[in-house]
């Protein structure tokens, strides 16, 4: 009896399972009805029935958990298991919580439904009134028409501003280094000594410079003479 019970109670689990998995899937393509463009008025044929399909798992779920507590409770106190107790309270709260899930997309299918016909009425409504009242139209029209050209012209304002900052910061640049110019200029005729020092290096170098030259040319011709 015992064996017989186990086997029983691990199809009815394996049923279960299958069933919540088969469940998840049904909510996937339920819930991809929310975002469906131009959702129609009234529930179509596809999302009554995936609708129902789900409603049906979950029915049948119901009963295959009762199934499992009534083979629990024929058990003994000595052969039911802590795991099993623990496995039928696992059924029940994803039960539980998908019935939960199954109204809230049903309740977030309904709101997009309304926001769309909504939109969609006040839009007719637009229409219409624009239909009827021609003149107010046109002169809706020329408003926007209006402000798109402020925003053009704020838009070259805006242009035309960061050009003068940046031409004015291009003026502060050229006063700074006409400065460090200036400064250079009267430090070097401040210390005219600095200025013949450094003409005098020059003319040292120069003159090494002669030197060297004058001394190879020298051993060039040595170099052709013994040759």
């Amino acid at each position: 009896m015992s064996s017989s019970t186990g086997t029983g109670w691990a199809q009815l689990r394996q049923q279960a399972r299958t069933l919540e998995s088969q469940t998840e899937a049904r909510f996937h393509t339920y819930s991809q009805f929310t975002s469906t463009p131009n959702l129609p008025q009234k529930p179509s044929e596809d999302e009554k029935r995936t609708e129902s399909q789900i409603q049906e798992l979950l029915e049948k779920r119901e009963s295959l958990i009762s199934q499992l507590a009534r083979l629990l409770d024929s058990e003994s106190a000595l052969t039911a298991s802590a795991l099993k107790q623990n496995n039928l309270s696992r059924h029940r709260e994803i039960l539980a919580d998908h019935r939960r899930e199954l109204l809230r997309i049903r309740s977030s299918i309904s709101e997009s439904r309304d926001r769309i016909h909504l939109l969609s009425s006040v839009r007719s409504d637009i229409n219409a009134y624009r239909s009827s009242n021609p003149e107010d139209a046109e002169a809706e029209y020329m408003l926007q028409e209006r402000g798109r050209i402020d925003n053009s012209h704020n838009m070259i304002d805006n242009v035309i501003s960061q050009a003068y900052a940046v031409n004015e910061n291009f003026g502060i640049q050229r006063e700074t280094l006409a400065s460090i110019n200036r400064r250079i200029v009267g430090a070097a005729s401040q210390l005219p000594g600095i200025d013949g020092l450094m003409r005098r290096i020059g003319a040292k170098k120069r003159r090494d410079g002669i030197i060297l030259g004058t001394f190879i040319a020298f051993c060039f011709l040595l170099l052709l003479w013994f040759r």
